[in-house]
């Protein structure tokens, strides 16, 4: 697999990420959901990296900045029949490795509560990412669980 930074100007990427908002907005309310669009993750604050295997989108991830020493992580997915096969992992390390040499002490997301979330919940416990309140622009919310973790 290869991760290399998207300038998010493929139609490919265009339809991986349609797909993500689509199935963001099966399983969310409109109100809590977060997701940003092209145009949000086209933004100088927002690294955005996708990952291929034999040429294939099979997962992406951003990092958005929110001040010198915090970002958010945003936008990670994993095709939905590449799950469980180590794509997120992998993603998440490199973006890891990448937020600190950006200089970020501290990288912080956003995820659902709901069940389907939950593995996405495990992944960042993995690597981990602590529990705690909102963040930046962010508001409590039944729909939504914070977690941040320093670097």
């Amino acid at each position: 697999m290869d991760i290399s930074v998207d300038d998010l100007s493929g139609p490919e990427i265009a339809e991986f990420l349609h797909e993500h908002v689509r199935q963001m907005r099966s399983v969310t309310p409109l109100e809590s959901k977060h997701a940003l669009d092209l145009d949000a993750l086209r933004r100088p604050e927002v690294t955005f990296w996708t990952v291929r295997d034999d040429g294939l989108i099979v997962g992406c991830g951003a990092v958005k900045r929110l001040d010198a020493s915090h970002a958010e992580l945003k936008s990670m997915r994993t095709a939905p029949k590449r799950t469980r096969s180590g794509v997120a992992s992998l993603l998440l390390a490199h973006i890891l490795t990448e937020a600190k040499r950006m200089g970020f002490a501290r990288l912080s997301l956003e995820t659902g509560s709901d069940e389907f979330f939950a593995p996405a919940r495990g992944l960042y416990e993995k690597f981990g990412f602590a529990y705690c309140a909102p963040f930046a622009d962010y508001r409590p919310d039944p729909n939504s669980v914070f977690m941040t973790k320093g670097l």
